[in-house]
């Protein structure tokens, strides 16, 4: 990890910080379907995505999974923020959805950047807003919105933060993010293959126009 790749993917913090980070970040590199944060963990470090795609979820006594939202490249895990600073135990889950590259940064350096470099405490701060955004996104679809709908708002906040019209996963898996059973997952989706919005493989669903029905 150089200065130019940190400065590159957070861009909003200077110089003396990505020095520091530099010296203190543990580099850490995940593949698909690792869990880096449970529920119940003690809080002992804060993560920074470098790159690749990390979800936030729940999961209740049965193992079932309530999708929450995503932390993509150059942003950083609110909870772990949130939870490092308090020094508390995560209420959330944290698995990588693609392989993943993370910065671990030990908790009192997480208090301590707060009041030693401002561009720190915009960024913490930035990054408590966009996730409360985001939830409060989520919370919006499943409080307001039938199953049709939030099933499109799925796909199209994994296109946009795949960066890609090919999505890699399985309806069994979109089934449990969204509180469904596989088999309506399985009618819905085979509904909008029938109109032409997505093409469904064996590995992955290919989003052909969203759009058609978001507009």
């Amino acid at each position: 990890m150089t200065e130019k790749e940190l400065s590159l993917h957070f861009p909003s913090l200077e110089k003396g910080l990505i020095d520091e980070l530099l010296k203190v970040a543990d580099v850490k590199t995940v593949q698909e379907g690792d869990v880096l944060m449970r529920t119940g963990q003690n809080i002992r470090s804060a993560l920074l995505v470098l790159d690749g795609l990390v979800k936030i979820y729940r999961e209740d006594d049965q193992g079932n999974e309530f999708f929450m939202y995503y932390i993509n490249s150059g942003k950083a895990c609110a909870i772990s923020l949130v939870c490092a600073l308090g020094q508390e135990t995560s209420g959330l889950m944290a698995k990588a959805v693609t392989p993943a590259t993370v910065l671990s940064i030990p908790v009192h350096y997480v208090d301590e950047w707060m009041g030693k470099y401002k561009s720190w405490a915009q960024f913490a701060v930035s990054s408590y807003r966009e996730r409360f955004d985001e939830l409060l996104q989520t919370i919006d679809h499943i409080a307001f919105r039938n199953m049709d709908e939030r099933l499109l708002f799925y796909l199209k906040r994994h296109q946009e933060k795949l960066n890609s019209n090919i999505i890699p996963i399985s309806f069994t898996e979109i089934a449990h993010e969204l509180n469904s059973s596989r088999e309506v997952i399985s009618r819905l989706m085979k509904k909008l293959s029938d109109r032409g919005i997505v093409k469904l493989h064996r590995s992955h669903i290919e989003v052909i126009n969203l759009e058609k029905l978001l507009s």
